[in-house]
């Protein structure tokens, strides 16, 4: 009875020192990502309008995983990922080949010298090819304030690129998309103008592709954002963000 009773204790104890990988993750687990004291003072300064922490409890990345961040810009997210995911994941940031240039390379490339980029492969390939044939079994697809530059682009092909995210991703892996809400009845005409897409419309070409959504969040959402003017200068904008999965 003791030997059983002292096997008991002992498995509890060693249950409360694992890292509760059944539980979902509150934005309290990732301030140690957010807070790394080599982030830089500009990233800190996205932080007061991006609210990491809370997108990354959102998507729940975890170390280890493998992580496509589309439509990479300057690499804001894509070096959140790759500290969340740790030295043990991958992150591959996705840029379209027309963007790759000026201010964006420039800053980028800055970037990747970073300690905390080493787990980061850069992918300038098309929207709707963001990844080689090879790559497989991604876990996470980021897509941040750039599905809707994607409507203005007459080379991309946005339901070959949503099937593109779909067949790159593991079984149950997850796309989260941010973007920028466009108004209602704007549908995908307002990405060049106003640099938004209406929140409906967006849904409905992502769903086409066979993912299911599987949840939203309200933290960016700003319900005194009028919706019809271009974003850029605006104190504050309403942004939406869902998460799909791949079933």
């Amino acid at each position: 009875m003791r030997r059983h009773a002292a096997a008991y204790m002992l498995t509890a104890a060693a249950l409360l020192l694992l890292p509760q990988a059944g539980r979902a993750q509150s934005a309290a687990d990732y301030q140690s990502v957010i807070a790394a004291p080599d982030r830089s003072d500009a990233d800190r300064k996205t932080d007061q309008r991006r609210k990491p922490a809370e997108m990354l409890a959102f998507i729940g990345v975890k170390p280890g995983m493998a992580v496509l961040d589309m439509g990479a810009d300057a690499g804001y997210s894509s070096e959140l990922m790759a500290r969340a995911v740790g030295p043990t994941g991958k992150v591959y940031a996705q840029e379209g080949p027309n963007l790759w240039k000026g201010n964006i390379k420039d800053r980028f490339e800055a970037r990747m010298k970073e300690p905390a980029m080493k787990n980061v492969t850069l992918e300038v390939r098309p929207f709707d090819a963001p990844l080689p044939p090879d790559v497989k079994n991604i876990d996470v697809i980021t897509y941040f304030f750039a599905y809707h530059d994607t409507t203005a682009m007459a080379d991309v092909d946005r339901k070959k690129m949503n099937k593109a995210m779909f067949d790159a991703l593991k079984p149950g892996g997850i796309l989260v998309v941010a973007d920028h809400a466009g108004p209602p009845g704007g549908g995908a005409t307002t990405g060049n103008t106003l640099h938004r897409i209406e929140e409906s419309t967006l849904k409905q070409e992502v769903l086409a592709a066979g993912f299911k959504q599987v949840g939203e969040a309200n933290f960016l959402r700003d319900p005194k954002d009028p919706h019809t003017e271009k974003v850029f200068g605006m104190p504050s904008v309403d942004e939406f963000v869902v998460k799909f999965q791949k079933p």
